[in-house]
């Protein structure tokens, strides 16, 4: 399995919907020297900002990990995780299973990093979405809502408006996030994600 690189798949799948720079960035809420940074490898962005722009493309974050033979039973290892790391803030996002759309659920662990959040700007409301606290504490910004998340804490929420995660301990924090795949049709109807084309 050789890893995807973020970029040259978001030029491709922008190029596939014959959309420019520009209208893929206001699409996303993104500037487009943002979208042509990542398309050139040159930074990669916050999972936030990588979530606005899967969305504005109507796929879901399963397209920027690599793309495994289906399987009834997929056991993935801890030293074989498909990773991403921003560039932009001290956050990781680790694929805990396929992410290849066969599923209706996105499990991924992000490691925040004290001071580290998960965007710039926050994410654009996407599927329905469960987080566990493994590690540390985290702070999830709903909206104008703040929720304090302490190790062995767990959420549950619908993301009718934007969120963030931010972690303003001392210590690594790291977080379970499973999203049901949702993402928004070209006529601005919701679907579930089914499969993802590679």
């Amino acid at each position: 399995m050789s890893p995807v690189n973020v970029g040259e798949r978001l030029r491709q799948l922008r190029l596939d919907l014959g959309m420019s720079v520009r209208t893929l960035a206001t699409q996303a809420g993104v500037s487009p020297s943002l979208i042509s940074q990542v398309e050139h490898s040159q930074v990669m962005p916050s999972i936030g900002s990588l979530e606005r722009i899967a969305l504005a493309l109507s796929v879901s974050l399963g397209v920027f990990f690599p793309v495994l033979e289906p399987s009834t039973v997929r056991v993935v290892r801890a030293e074989a995780r498909e990773k991403l790391t921003s560039t932009w803030s001290p956050v990781a996002i680790e694929a805990l299973a396929p992410l290849d759309g066969a599923g209706l659920w996105e499990p991924v662990m992000l490691s925040i990093a004290p001071g580290g959040c998960s965007g710039q700007y926050p994410a654009v409301p996407g599927g329905e979405k469960f987080a566990f606290i493994c590690v540390g504490e985290a702070t999830l910004t709903l909206g104008d809502a703040v929720y304090g998340l302490q190790q062995g804490d767990a959420i549950t929420f619908l993301p009718a408006t934007t969120y963030q995660w931010d972690n303003r301990g001392t210590v690594l924090a790291q977080v379970v996030c499973v999203t049901r795949r949702s993402i928004p049709s070209r006529r601005g109807q919701r679907r579930l994600w089914h499969c993802v084309t590679p």
